[in-house]
């Protein structure tokens, strides 16, 4: 709004300067990139990363299979935190030695995290692992895919809108070291006679 005010009060006005109308100008090609531009980039980078997330999803539900394990014996507890907030995810599962078939029907044993609170023999969770039974982790679901893609959308829209005031931030601060300089040459031009006598002044 500023650069469209801008134009209109140089637009007639005698005092204005060449660099003045640039200046407008450029506040008001900012703007409408700003406007225009960015949305676009963000829209299209929430497409093509949302595409390349849920083929990736889709590759993970193929390869990665759900199986049920059974519980052998605990082998330790989650670390006690006094902290909650420095507590992670990985301190409210429970390590235990385990039972499994794969998705090739060969039985496996091996200590893994279970999501059982207070896990005794016999009880059964969820496992995911791959074709030939190794432990792998839970594959990318469609939502958390679509929210990956959108704060990425999000963030190239915030670096375009960062470029763009930058790049302009730079063209004037370029602009007025030009401007200084001129009136550097100026005053070295008319600057040492004043105040000298014999100069009329």
């Amino acid at each position: 709004m500023r650069a469209i005010v801008g134009l209109w009060r140089w637009r007639n006005n005698p005092l204005r300067r060449g660099t003045d109308l640039v200046e407008a100008w450029l506040g008001l090609i900012a703007l409408v990139a700003v406007v225009v531009a960015v949305p676009v980039i963000g829209v299209s980078v929430t497409h093509v990363t949302r595409d390349a997330l849920l083929a990736s999803v889709h590759k993970e539900h193929e390869a990665r299979h759900a199986v049920t394990a059974t519980v052998l014996r605990k082998v330790a507890s989650p670390p006690v935190d006094p902290d909650p907030e420095t507590s992670s995810a990985r301190d409210a599962h429970s390590r235990v030695l385990a039972r499994w078939t794969a998705p090739d029907r060969t039985d496996h044993y091996g200590i893994v995290l279970s999501s059982l609170k207070s896990p005794d023999e016999g009880d059964h969770f969820r496992l995911w692992t791959d074709e030939r039974g190794q432990v792998v982790g839970r594959p990318l679901d469609g939502a958390t895919a679509t929210t990956h893609a959108v704060l990425a959308g999000l963030g190239a829209a915030a670096a375009a809108t960062a470029l763009i005031e930058g790049t302009r931030r730079l063209v004037l601060w370029r602009m007025v070291r030009a401007r200084y300089a001129r009136l550097d040459r100026a005053w070295e031009k008319a600057g040492p006679d004043w105040g000298r006598t014999g100069t009329g002044s």
